[in-house]
């Protein structure tokens, strides 16, 4: 390690002791638990200033979308675990191509359960991975990073704005390096964690609430949602065939006879089986009119 690293990391908000905590292998465990919730119960409020950053993004994220592109998460260690995970999450809550979200680790998928010594330093490594995907302009790169100093997470994002691509940087230091490449900085600062440095704690807590919010409101934005309904979800387990009868049950107060009938006729699709009990349309009628409307099932009904 450099002297001018060592000295940059002692910046940094996220590499920081609190002193106030430097007892904690002396006290009870219900004391240091009692001590660590209290430190957790600070993450959302350090999200709020960013929700003017994070709406924006989320707005972007839809507008790639609409014109056929992707979100790329791209990580290093926890973050890029966290993107994946998020990536993971899209088909079968929303309907989604596994294409459409797509999560990036440095060290590739390795990395998900095991270190992978260096990668996170690879900035060649980042630029192959966007050439790998394809990048395109119409696509949205989302760097994810603890420190925002990450080289991985800092090349990824300056790759893609090099290919006119929308980017964004998920960070938990202020005015991070990340951020200052993207078009959209969501800097979260969440303060000293509660074993220092270790950013898988309030940082990773931090960095999930922000992909929590950047897909879910894309989606809404997206036509996905009926309200707060998933009537995109896709049923491919018993939970979720159950999930699907209720959604469509919930919206339409139909019968169980006619709701079992509007699932097997537009084979499991919420949204559909929904326009057919309330248009009274076949189902290839209600998804042509779902998809003149943009996938909009307010629209519709």
């Amino acid at each position: 390690m450099t002297t001018d690293l060592r000295d940059e990391l002692r910046t940094l908000t996220t590499e920081a002791a609190d002193a106030s905590l430097s007892d904690i292998d002396t006290i009870s465990t219900l004391d240091a638990a009692r001590r660590m919730n209290a430190l957790d119960r600070s993450v959302p409020l350090a999200v709020e200033p960013c929700l003017p950053a994070i709406a924006r993004a989320a707005d972007l994220i839809a507008d790639a979308f609409a014109r056929g592109g992707r979100l790329v998460y791209v990580g290093a260690g926890t973050p890029g675990r966290l993107g994946v995970l998020d990536a993971s999450e899209c088909p079968p809550t929303f309907g989604t191509d596994p294409s459409q979200v797509v999560g990036v680790i440095a060290g590739g998928p390795v990395a998900l359960t095991t270190a992978v010594e260096g990668a996170e330093d690879d900035e060649d490594a980042a630029v192959r991975d966007l050439d790998d995907l394809g990048l395109a302009p119409e696509d949205v790169v989302v760097g994810i990073s603890a420190s925002g100093r990450t080289p991985y997470v800092v090349a990824a994002v300056r790759e893609a704005r090099r290919r006119s691509a929308t980017t964004v940087a998920v960070a938990c230091n202020a005015d991070s390096a990340a951020g200052r490449e993207a078009d959209v900085a969501i800097d979260v600062v969440v303060g000293p964690e509660f074993i220092a440095g270790s950013t898988r704690l309030k940082a990773g807590t931090a960095q999930k609430l922000v992909l929590n919010m950047l897909t879910t409101l894309a989606m809404v934005r997206s036509n996905k949602t009926f309200g707060n309904r998933m009537v995109d979800v896709r049923a491919t387990n018993d939970k979720l065939v159950a999930r699907a009868f209720s959604l469509v049950q919930d919206i339409t107060g139909a019968a169980d006879a006619d709701v079992s009938t509007a699932l097997s006729e537009s084979d499991g699709e919420v949204k559909t089986a929904v326009a057919i009990i309330l248009t009274g349309s076949s189902a290839e009628d209600a998804r042509t009119r779902l998809s003149d409307a943009g996938g909009s099932l307010r629209a519709v009904i």
